[in-house]
């Protein structure tokens, strides 16, 4: 179930050259889960931005986003006051598997954020994640002290080698020569292909899809898996491994 509320801007400030995180205060016992997104509302747009969860508590949620275009750019010129129109508890987030002793979180670019709150969740239920991140270059990391300061073992990988080891997560997790059980991942397609047709351990992916409503009304988002047509916005953005096409 989805709720559409009015939030306003604690803070808004950039962590990168181009990535942005915001804190914004208001209802959020619509999030029920890690992996969620919600659909805010910008002046002047047609379409809201569906922008996943990083973290969330009580009274706030915390956003992380990349300035692509004209949306972006508007919600990075943004200042702390600023009141949203927001839907909240959007799409079917993660579920933490009780049985998994070993689980591997595996980020992206702004695939990483929603993982950041799953790590939380898995540590507070006693289960100690190790995690892998891939960026670019040097200049694109960030979150890696969040997830360190969380207890879990944290990898960087930068596609030139500019920090941490060098190439994709995939070289990442074969030279770090990691044990897993489960894994956990959300970034772009190319990633999360080449992370599917590596493991062959049971998992869930997150999903990236353009989407018009952001909560099954327009099907726009549609995709075939194993298991029927599935809606990013509504059946996803997770899914598990063993039902997706690729």
């Amino acid at each position: 179930m989805y709720k559409r509320g009015i939030y306003k801007i604690v803070s808004n400030e950039s962590l990168t050259d181009t990535v942005y995180k915001m804190v914004l205060e208001g209802d959020t016992q619509y999030i029920t889960a890690p992996g969620q997104f919600v659909n805010v509302e910008l002046p002047g747009k047609f379409l809201r931005r569906p922008i996943s969860v990083c973290d969330y508590d009580d009274k706030s949620v915390t956003l992380i986003y990349k300035v692509v275009g004209e949306g972006t750019e508007q919600m990075a010129a943004m200042k702390p006051g600023t009141e949203l129109d927001v839907l909240t508890g959007l799409g079917n987030g993660f579920a933490v598997e009780p049985t998994v002793s070993k689980p591997l979180l595996v980020g992206g670019g702004v695939g990483v954020p929603p993982l950041y709150n799953l790590a939380k969740t898995l540590v507070a239920a006693g289960s100690i994640p190790m995690v892998v991140l891939g960026f670019n270059t040097v200049g694109e990391v960030f979150y890696e002290k969040e997830f360190m300061a969380l207890g879990v073992r944290t990898v960087v990988a930068t596609a030139d080698g500019s920090y941490g080891v060098k190439g994709f997560v995939t070289d990442a997790i074969k030279g770090e020569k990691l044990e897993y059980d489960y894994v956990y991942s959300c970034g772009p397609m190319p990633m999360l292909r080449a992370l599917g047709g590596m493991i062959t351990v049971p998992g869930q992916f997150s999903f990236e899809e353009r989407m018009g409503c952001g909560f099954g009304g327009c099907m726009g988002c549609t995709c075939k898996t194993k298991n029927g047509n599935k809606r990013i916005c509504k059946e996803g953005p997770v899914l598990r491994t063993d039902e997706i096409i690729w």
